[in-house]
């Protein structure tokens, strides 16, 4: 074992570089070369800087067009722009061509804004696209709420967050941008972009960079046919254009049809074909749950003001059988995608934060169906999504939510017929008592939190349904947690239980959209520390999935806290993927972990479970311990191989 200290990573600058790169004069041929060679990344900051138009396939034109015309037509200078001089040394190799190309394609973007004149006509400079409709793929909720919270930001707050999250530019490098680009107050619109509400991944460009703000990943459907066809009938005969809209019309599978956003049919027979019909879908009743033999999924009734829209119903089931190319699906590791066996059941259909939802189930997997409520991407696939998650064997304990909308931070949950109450819990803070939380008699509730993972974690949201805790794992099945021996875990309701969670919560980022399914923490020794420091807590916390491999197990110690943090982090000691350590197969763990005290003396501490009789390290430090307590003195950086005695004889190593 080797204690690592983390050096907090600078964001590497992108170059091409900032203004301060800008020489006096630029030719034509060398802002040429830097619009051609960065041609895609100017384009998305134009898309990203401009606001929303009348739909996202005029806002990519107009990206374009901005980009296109921003080419000058003779020799520039960069005098009177207020742009320090070029740099020597090594900063010299960072491209001027592209400062300058980028500062006028974001005049050229706000100034379009500030007019909103997207598209002039007849729009003879523009680019031109006849006949077809062009746009960004979809993306998720993530990036349906950044789009969201740029398009309420004004255009040089846009300005702002584009340059310092996407360009990478330093806050006095984005004044000096903005005020060479016409922005009369940079410093308003830089705290304007500082205060955007916006979901994780925002400011370190990975969603930013995604598909949903690419104008040149593009796809392409067919405009307004009728309205074409009217047009065509003013310059054809009428035959040719019963003949050439016929053709469109009678074109199987082309997006826009009855099935929505499903691709083209891949197979006829009465399995599929009873699977995608909306009157075969299993419906419970209100009441099926009292006398259910068994409370799962299955037990759950038919809910939302759209379960009985079969158009809607039908759409959700084709695309889940044959996905169009415009549709993302997403699904937790080990599930598959495929189609429904057989008719599925009905678990929720109706409106939730402006998103139209279907939830299903065929008895291994959940199934999540989403398109835009306003009808925009109902016949085309632009706004429809799948989300899968496997839920075979799920019981009571593990049937008691679904997510069924995600919002800008926030969650929303359906919960199972038998949850009457339900509270929203901080376990970062667990002498708290937690607020009441709503559930409306569809059975969704109001927006709950979702956790933010950080450098400084000082809070997770949870929800206590009964005697159950919950918290989501960005999944759509949140992750129930427990304590206790593995073999018999039990509800987080006593103190040391709250006490133990309140110390680990902040670990259960390293979880995230693995399929989880349940959390245990186990508490398996007690070691007193030397120097009369008190005694450290040893625990084990193993995160089991729905698909049985994959599990991750971590061991930890928990140390009194220090400088007042009464429920600081615990140091973890050792992490281990798969295996059956403090598992309900072998529920029993050893982890060891080098510790300083307060004189600066540096101890290794190791403890095992009650089954260890002896622990022994080899190494950089020797030693031999009866029982399943080590402690020996050691020196920073230290290396141990640990190694226990079982009552039975036979030995096992550490965790990890």
């Amino acid at each position: 074992m080797k204690q690592q200290q983390a050096t907090p990573q600078r964001p590497d600058r992108t170059s091409p570089g900032s203004l301060e790169d800008i020489g006096d004069v630029i030719d034509v041929e060398q802002a040429e070369a830097a619009l051609v060679e960065h041609y895609p990344r100017l384009v998305r900051l134009a898309y990203l800087v401009l606001p929303p138009g009348p739909s996202r396939g005029r806002r990519v034109l107009a990206a374009h067009a901005v980009v296109q015309r921003t080419l000058p037509r003779q020799r520039s200078s960069t005098r009177g722009l207020g742009l320090p001089a070029q740099r020597a040394g090594t900063d010299a190799a960072i491209d001027p061509g592209y400062a300058f190309v980028r500062l006028r394609v974001l005049r050229a973007a706000l100034a379009a804004g500030r007019s909103r004149r997207w598209l002039p006509v007849p729009p003879a400079p523009f680019p031109q696209v006849w006949g077809l409709r062009l746009f960004p793929r979809s993306g998720g909720a993530d990036e349906l709420a950044l789009d969201q919270a740029l398009s309420a930001l004004s255009g040089p707050g846009r300005a702002a967050f584009v340059l310092r999250d996407l360009e990478r530019l330093s806050a006095p490098e984005t004044r000096r941008v903005l005020e060479a680009a016409g922005v009369a107050h940079p410093r308003a619109a830089l705290d304007e972009a500082e205060r955007a509400t916006t979901p994780a991944g925002s400011r370190d460009r990975s969603l930013l960079e995604s598909p949903e703000f690419d104008p040149c990943a593009l796809q392409a459907r067919p405009t307004d046919l009728i309205r074409r066809r009217q047009h065509g009938r003013a310059v054809l005969t009428a035959g040719a254009a019963v003949l050439v809209c016929g053709a469109l019309l009678g074109m199987p599978g082309d997006g826009w049809g009855p099935d929505g956003a499903a691709a083209p049919p891949y197979a006829r027979n009465a399995a599929s074909e009873a699977a995608l019909d909306p009157g075969k879908l299993a419906v419970t009743s209100a009441t099926a749950w009292k006398n259910a033999a068994r409370q799962d999924f299955s037990a759950w009734p038919a809910r939302g003001d759209r379960i009985h829209d079969k158009a809607l119903l039908r759409r959700a089931l084709a695309v889940w059988a044959r996905p169009g190319a415009g549709v993302p699906v997403s699904a937790t590791p080990g599930t598959p995608t495929g189609p429904a066996a057989g008719p599925a059941q009905l678990l929720f259909a109706g409106v939730v934060d402006h998103v139209v939802v279907v939830l299903l189930h065929d008895g291994l997997r959940v199934v999540r169906y989403a398109e835009a409520a306003d009808g925009e991407g109902q016949s085309d696939g632009t706004g429809a999504a799948v989300d899968f998650a496997r839920t075979d064997g799920a019981a009571a304990d593990s049937a008691s939510a679904l997510v069924v909308s995600r919002t800008q931070g926030n969650v929303r949950y359906l919960t199972a017929p038998w949850v009457k109450s339900a509270r929203l819990v901080d376990l970062v803070k667990p002498d708290a008592p937690g607020a009441r939380l709503r559930i409306r008699p569809d059975g969704t509730t109001d927006p709950v939190p979702t956790p933010q993972p950080a450098a400084t974690c000082t809070t997770w949201p949870a929800l206590r349904m009964g005697g159950r805790l919950l918290t989501d794992l960005g999944e759509l099945t949140p992750a129930r947690l427990t304590y206790g021996t593995p073999r018999k875990p039990g509800e987080v309701t006593a103190p040391r239980a709250r006490t133990a969670w309140a110390r680990t919560a902040c670990q259960l980022a390293a979880v995230r959209g693995q399929g989880v399914r349940t959390v245990n923490s186990w508490e398996f020794a007690r070691q007193p520390l030397p120097g009369s420091a008190g005694s450290a807590a040893w625990l084990c916390t193993r995160a089991e999935t729905w698909r049985g491999p994959g599990s991750r197990t971590m061991a930890q110690i928990q140390t009194p806290a220090a400088g007042g943090r009464r429920y600081a982090p615990g140091a973890v000691a050792a992490r281990a993927e798969g295996g059956t350590a403090c598992g309900p197969r072998a529920p029993r763990a050893l982890a060891g972990v080098l510790w300083k005290s307060a004189t600066g003396q540096w101890w290794l501490l190791a403890a095992g479970s009650s089954k260890v009789t002896s622990i022994t390290t080899t190494g950089d430090v020797h030693g031999q311990a009866p029982g399943r307590l080590l402690t020996l003195p050691a020196k920073s950086g230290d290396r141990a191989q640990l190694q226990g005695r079982l009552a039975n004889g036979k030995s096992m190593g550490a965790v990890g």
